[in-house]
């Protein structure tokens, strides 16, 4: 725990690498098989920032939902993501993503990347 606290600590004070606002525009389609379910497109804004131990972002704006053969919708999303650089070779990363309308849905992500 106290490993976990020093690299936070560390992350939070350290030197910046990068910094600054940015805007990502993001398509996700889906299919089953060659079916072709939908797809989604993110028009966001957001701000990252990190050194050589970990970094973070947050961005948000509007999505374009459109699946097959049904009515587009727009809805409000956002993402708040991040990673720790464990090791030389190793980083955890993690990311929570939201969707609002009249019931909000909510998604997560988190995983161990290895460099070779």
């Amino acid at each position: 725990m106290k490993k976990i606290i020093a690299i936070l600590s560390a992350a939070a004070l350290g030197t910046p690498a990068l910094a600054g606002p940015y805007v990502n525009i993001e398509n996700n389609a889906g299919f089953t098989g060659s079916d072709f379910n939908g797809h989604a497109t993110d028009f966001h804004l957001g701000y990252e920032s990190g050194n050589d131990v970990g970094s973070y972002y947050i961005q948000a704006g509007p999505t374009i939902f459109a699946p097959d053969g049904g009515e587009e919708e727009t809805k409000l999303t956002g993402k708040l993501g991040g990673s720790i650089q464990a090791t030389d070779r190793v980083s955890v990363y993690g990311e929570l993503s939201a969707s609002f309308d009249d019931v909000n849905d909510y998604g997560t992500k988190v995983g161990v990347k290895y460099n070779f």
